[in-house]
């Protein structure tokens, strides 16, 4: 895939201008966004990806945007489980209702600039060291155990739960002033002549930090579906940048995606055996074969669509049957 400069700034642009939207239209003046006003931007934000990925078709053809397609549907849906760490920060930190859009939409721009560098830094070592696919396989195997046996072990898992500070935040609050409470919308104030941050900022730091430790999944799968840059990066800037209208769509029904782990680990599963699979199929690993690759068979992106998209819609389909039904059982 030829990628010229003009299509990395056109994709920048279009990103700048879709975050000084969001900036100027939701974030500048607080409130709390309707159900409607949500769903209606969720549908936006998703439209608009897929006439991106019909540029991609029609300028790169429908290879490459199979790929994409198959990435950003991908990246949609382990954002979900971003969702869910994404409620407990914002509720620890009790960040009042109409100032979460701006703290969302600063996490998700940190969030942008850390994965740009983790996706250029693991197309560079890719295209050095094939076999690191078989340690983005087997990562994405134990992922997705991982994600299996906490919806084993915590099948009523609420959003909830009580989000810890990590070091990072503690250190921060030890060396710099913070405020008792938030003040507006500021990421910063001056009291009593001294430079003070607040709340909202830790906030701000804990989100993006919380993606970005999302990405060491995220990244590795979507590379098993395409190993372009390009590519990657535009699914998940599609991605993360509808995160914020999802938020406040799904707040309340989250709770309702009962068998979002086990969808998870299926689609973490399935890629993780596609990586392992091109990785025996290019292996230059001496103890495997000799070195020489294995003709194995591997998985199409077609087939890969299918099974990414396909796992999405059971798993959203039994999570709301068995919702109901507990509710009927509930109601008895």
């Amino acid at each position: 895939m030829d990628v010229h400069l003009t299509a990395w700034l056109v994709l920048a642009a279009i990103i700048l201008v879709l975050i000084t939207v969001d900036i100027v239209g939701h974030v500048r003046t607080p409130h709390e966004p309707t159900l409607k006003e949500a769903a209606w931007w969720s549908v936006g934000y998703v439209l608009l990806a897929v006439v991106f990925g019909g540029i991609i078709w029609a300028v790169w053809g429908g290879q490459y945007a199979g790929e994409y397609f198959a990435g950003f549907i991908t990246e949609k849906a382990l954002s979900l489980d971003n969702l869910f760490v994404f409620v407990i920060i914002i509720s620890s930190f009790r960040v009042p209702r109409q100032y979460q859009q701006k703290a969302l939409l600063s996490g998700i721009i940190i969030a942008l600039v850390l994965r740009l560098a983790f996706i250029l830094v693991g197309a560079a070592i890719i295209e050095r060291f094939s076999w690191v696919f078989y340690i983005f396989g087997a990562w994405l195997l134990w992922t997705a155990w991982s994600q299996a046996r906490e919806g084993v072990e915590d099948p009523d898992k609420q959003p909830e739960g009580e989000f810890k500070e990590n070091a990072f935040l503690r250190i921060i609050r030890k060396i710099v002033p913070v405020t008792e409470g938030f003040v507006g919308q500021r990421f910063v104030t001056r009291r009593a002549g001294k430079t003070m941050i607040t709340p909202l900022l830790l906030c701000v730091i804990a989100l993006g930090g919380a993606d970005l430790m999302f990405a060491f999944d995220s990244i590795p799968a979507i590379f098993g579906l395409t190993r372009e840059p390009y590519l990657v990066f535009a699914a998940n800037a599609f991605a993360l940048l509808g995160l914020r209208q999802l938020y406040f769509l799904l707040d309340g029904l989250l709770t309702k995606l009962v068998y979002l782990h086990y969808g998870l680990a299926a689609i973490l599963a399935f890629i993780g055996v596609k990586l392992v699979l091109h990785a025996l199929h290019e292996n230059t690993v001496p103890f495997i074969n000799g070195g020489n690759g294995l003709a194995v068979p591997e998985i199409s992106i077609p087939v890969s669509l299918g099974f990414i998209f396909g796992t999405i819609l059971v798993t959203v389909i039994a999570s709301l049957l068995k919702t109901r039904a507990g509710k009927k059982d509930d109601d008895k």
